[in-house]
């Protein structure tokens, strides 16, 4: 079995650390622990979004905490104090400095607190550069991506299972977004739903955006850009009460709206819906 892990030294600490790099959406965290159970818990993780040989452009220090440690049931809160945010759950205590990249994580022996680290610091990256974390299942076929949201229950994890065997899924869950050099690009997340299982490590241009509804057959009609953009900011995940990350937002979706193809797509639980989207 292939290793993706490389010591790294921690100043500070006694020992030695193990380093991995999570890669999503071309942007590399380094997390840093000495506890091994927890690296053997992020490797199986977040297995196909390993990469050892790339500079982490975030890095945290991983603390495992016994369990009992933090009251579990405290709801998650982002807050910046002092230019550093800090976010608590249940399960965790992390801060961070977004301008230096470096933070610290406190948590229990899971791999969720830093699947929720993550998303947080994913979300607060995309906001000030075009982009944003959708609920949405997202898939590529023939070189373009399509983008299927809504509210739980709409069917996007059923149209993630519906898929043909020519369709890359990126993730049934939360998409990634961000402007690039030829337009709006989605990327693979290992950030599962109901499926249980990480997208692929993959991307592509972003051909469409559909809003899902359930209906008696397959249609799907043009929504308008407000519409679009109505859709896009119910199902945008941010975690953060910070006016001016949501002022760049609501201006990401509006662009967004203008430059993608939105539909609001009635479909039936068969596999027909996919030539629809064609």
């Amino acid at each position: 079995m292939r290793r993706y892990i490389e010591a790294v030294i921690i100043p500070g600490t006694p020992h030695a650390c193990s380093r991995l790099v999570v890669e999503i959406g071309s942007v590399p965290v380094g997390l840093n622990t000495t506890d091994t159970p927890l690296i053997e818990l992020l490797e199986k993780r977040f297995g196909g979004f390993l990469e050892p040989d790339l500079n982490p452009v975030f890095t945290f220090d991983i603390t495992v905490v016994p369990e009992g440690t933090f009251d579990p049931e405290a709801d998650l809160q982002v807050r910046k104090v002092n230019g550093r945010w800090t976010v608590r759950r249940g399960d965790f205590r992390a801060e961070f400095d977004a301008r230096e990249r470096h933070g610290w994580i406190r948590q229990t022996l899971s791999p969720y607190a830093i699947d929720s680290v993550l998303r947080i610091v994913h979300s607060l990256v995309l906001a000030t550069e075009r982009g944003f974390l959708l609920h949405a299942s997202s898939a590529v076929r023939n070189g373009h991506a399509f983008l299927f949201t809504g509210p739980s229950g709409s069917g996007k994890t059923t149209i993630a299972r519906l898929a043909p065997a020519d369709v890359t899924l990126l993730t049934d869950e939360i998409s990634y977004v961000r402007r690039t050099a030829d337009g709006y690009r989605a990327f693979g997340t290992p950030f599962a739903g109901e499926l249980g299982a990480s997208g692929e490590n993959d991307s592509a241009p972003v051909a469409a955006l559909f809003r899902l509804d359930w209906g008696p057959d397959n249609a799907h009609d043009r929504l308008t850009p407000a519409a679009a953009v109505r859709a896009l900011m119910r199902n945008i995940l941010f975690f953060a009460d910070d006016r001016s990350l949501t002022g760049h937002l609501l201006d990401t979706a509006c662009d967004f709206a203008a430059s993608v193809p939105a539909f609001r797509l009635a479909f039936a639980p068969d596999v027909r819906v996919w030539n629809t989207i064609a």
